[in-house]
């Protein structure tokens, strides 16, 4: 008989780093980025908008270099999470359509 309260899950460092970056960090970087890309477009449809007025077209370059500041971390971090992984030798998970209309995702068959 078993009597464990806890239940045990045995994974591998492989798995667990696919895991969060497939669930965790890969959404929140895509997310992340398109905020800032509206962020831009925001500052960049301001400053078009507001030629007469010098404040607000000082805050619209603002808003436009934090925007850009924004994805460029968002890029960065995209980058290190590649080379982290392939450093630690976390194959790519490779995205196969079948004619059935069924997809495999890496180790995943859905």
């Amino acid at each position: 008989m078993n009597f464990e309260i806890i239940p045990k899950a045995e994974a591998s460092i492989e798995t667990l780093m696919k895991s969060i970056n497939r669930v965790i960090i890969n959404p929140l970087i895509i997310l992340l980025f398109a905020l800032a890309m509206v962020y831009f477009i925001y500052g960049l449809v301001r400053y078009l908008l507001s030629s007469e007025n010098e404040e607000i077209r000082k805050t619209s370059k603002q808003h436009m270099l934090w925007g850009i500041i924004g994805m460029f971390i968002m890029v960065s971090v995209f980058g290190i999470m590649n080379i982290l992984l392939t450093t630690l030798d976390v194959p790519k998970s490779d995205i196969q359509i079948n004619s059935g209309g069924d997809y495999n995702v890496g180790e995943m068959v859905n």
